[in-house]
């Protein structure tokens, strides 16, 4: 019996409408009134992405004499040092068609080669879309054959100021060869998906009241854990609500459109508002098992977001390309790498401080989340010592976490990718092409 069927009838027999779903599919009590719902504490997967590559001496941490010390970049995520695991020697080895940048954005999830296309970059050969699935997909699909796992949704793919054009530098999630999946940047549209269309203000900001009535009607045959669980749902959305209608208001906040191909994208001062939007949105969903798979995407690989709210007017894609010996250039892309762990030290603080719903601990515990960039360094286009994190709990995956992995020089990121496919129970034993598996998956234990 496929469980969102199952659901939806049983919510029926409740005198329970289709929009209450949302709010209570993912409550531990909710699956015990019905029978055969699968039980136990969930594997999740949340794949961040920023792009340009990192500063390395400010990235790599001190690991001299037994030490483990985060450097500048990684300090926002201090707090949860011994829950994360800095991957170092890992390079991305796709060849053939497209420039690094094209490969090192459409071949990071995928591990596999681009098809040749028209699409010129650089002064590489010209190139299409990726060839392959990516292995957020990949995982969705697994998730989805089976029932224990299936969600409402899949995979969730969030956006902050991606801009609206697609192409190989654009685009790091895949539903197969040629199939690009863009994620969504706007908060209200996610909204929409999550909650259902919502065609004005006045809509919008009844939402939560329109289901009051029916999540009364079961809240009673909840225990307490349920109805903190339902509550703390309600209030979140009741916030984002507010939120959006605000943004509403102020058509400001709005990301601009950037041009197709702009020596610097206006990316405005709304962009950290918008990002932690989508990321309580993106918790949200996960703790009511709407989806156990999301990818977050900050801008595009090549992007020339100006981050006006650090300080820094030019594009970050010209910084990137500053000689070593620019020290201003440093500085600022070092504050804007800084900018982004600090925006995955709140993921992680959020998942942390949200209790996993029917287990022991936090959702952090069963949550593994992957950082990772297009390249190395901006300036040398370097798919060589690509900056991977992983953030999560051992419980979920076996990672032994609190630690710097460095493995030889140019293991392919493929094994990285079939680790990861494998620790959530795929048992996979290649992933992307094949030749870059022949070892198996990485040693993360």
């Amino acid at each position: 019996m496929n469980p969102s069927i199952e659901r939806r009838r049983f919510l029926k027999q409740l005198g329970v409408s289709a929009g209450a779903a949302p709010f209570l599919s993912g409550l531990p009590g909710f699956g015990s009134l019905m029978a055969g719902d699968a039980k136990g504490p969930k594997k999740r997967l949340i794949v961040m992405f920023s792009p340009n590559g990192t500063i390395p001496e400010e990235f790599w941490p001190e690991t001299a004499e037994g030490k483990y010390e985060f450097k500048r970049i990684l300090k926002p995520l201090e707090p949860y040092k011994n829950r994360v695991a800095v991957l170092k020697g890992l390079s991305n080895k796709i060849g053939g068609d497209g420039d690094r940048h094209m490969r090192g954005m459409s071949c990071l999830l995928t591990g596999k080669e681009l098809f040749p296309g028209n699409i010129q970059g650089g002064s590489d050969s010209p190139a299409g879309w990726a060839s392959g699935i990516s292995i957020d997909q990949e995982l969705k699909n697994f998730f989805q054959a089976n029932d224990a796992t299936r969600t409402r949704f899949g995979s969730l793919e969030f956006g902050v100021a991606v801009p609206n054009r697609a192409d190989p530098w654009t685009r790091m999630s895949y539903a197969g060869p040629n199939q690009p999946v863009a994620p969504i940047d706007d908060p209200k549209k996610m909204m929409e998906r999550l909650y259902g269309r919502m065609e004005d203000k006045e809509n919008l900001v009844s939402l939560v009241d329109d289901v009051q009535k029916d999540i009364e009607k079961v809240s009673a045959r909840l225990g307490s854990e349920d109805r903190q669980l339902l509550n703390e749902h309600l209030n979140l959305v009741r916030e984002l609500e507010k939120e959006l209608s605000q943004q509403d208001e102020n058509k400001e906040l709005a990301h601009p459109m950037p041009e197709i191909d702009p020596k610097v994208e206006l990316v405005n001062d709304n962009t950290p508002r918008i990002s932690r939007i989508q990321m309580d949105l993106m918790v949200n969903a996960l703790a009511n098992d709407m989806t156990r798979i999301a990818t977050l995407q900050y801008m595009r690989s090549v992007g020339q977001a100006r981050m006006n709210w650090l300080g820094v007017e030019e594009g970050h894609h010209g910084l990137s390309h500053e000689p070593d010996n620019n020290a201003d250039a440093k500085e600022k892309l070092t504050k804007i790498n800084e900018w982004f762990a600090g925006e995955l030290a709140y993921l992680t603080k959020r998942l942390s401080e949200t209790p996993e719903p029917g287990a022991d601990g936090s959702m952090l515990d069963y949550t593994t989340i992957v950082w990772l960039n297009e390249l190395g360094k901006g300036n040398s286009h370097t798919l060589d010592n690509i900056p991977f994190v992983l953030i999560g709990g051992e419980k979920a995956t076996g990672f032994k976490m609190g630690r710097q992995i460095e493995f030889p020089k140019g293991t392919p990121h493929n094994r990285l990718l079939l680790s990861i496919a494998q620790s959530m129970g795929h048992d996979i034993q290649s992933f992307g092409t094949d030749m870059f598996c022949t070892d198996g998956a990485l040693n993360l234990a």
